[in-house]
């Protein structure tokens, strides 16, 4: 059994998927309490797996989204194998505390302050940003960095950063610019 806060189908918001129809598993809890966190996700039902495909499989997206919370305290191989054989595309969107499955197709790795790294393989990060320094994140080995407003507090923080940081690409979450979920 896994605890499931909420499965919801909707646009991806963030990062290299923008845009992109997903069906969004968000499990409850997380071992880091950052301050800025916007998701309410500790509340949850225990589902099965069968629950949870089944309720992937009622929406008409390919992609399927595991996040949190921090979905890596609940996910494993078996959970990813179902949701392939279902024919979605199983990404993830982690702190990368947590060792993963070796069989998820894409990997978004959002780390925070105060958590360490025990990840190898991401596809993306995807830092919230406040003020930071991004000489840590820029030797993580990925393909795509993206630098994110807090809340949308700081953009012209964050663009000037950007902009200092060519390396990096702005991500806008654009799920509350157009106001949906």
């Amino acid at each position: 059994m896994r605890k499931v806060n909420e499965i919801f189908y909707s646009l991806q918001g963030e990062g290299y998927h923008t845009g992109t129809p997903a069906v969004f598993v968000r499990f409850s809890g997380c071992n880091l309490k950052c301050p800025f966190c916007d998701t309410q996700h500790e509340d949850g039902v225990l589902m099965s797996d069968d629950e949870i495909v089944a309720q992937v499989e009622s929406y008409p997206a390919r992609m399927v989204i595991l996040t949190g919370g921090e979905p890596s305290l609940w996910i494993d191989r078996a959970l990813v194998d179902r949701l392939h054989q279902s024919g979605r595309y199983v990404c993830i969107e982690t702190n990368g505390t947590h060792a993963l499955p070796d069989n998820i197709d894409w990997v978004t790795c959002s780390p925070k302050a105060g958590g360490s790294l025990v990840i190898d393989r991401m596809d993306e990060v995807k830092v919230v940003y406040q003020g930071q320094e991004l000489d840590g994140y820029e030797r993580l080995q990925a393909d795509h960095f993206f630098l994110q407003p807090c809340s949308g507090s700081n953009i012209p923080e964050t663009v000037a950063c950007v902009m200092s940081h060519p390396r990096w690409r702005l991500s806008l979450q654009t799920h509350k610019l157009i106001d949906i979920r």
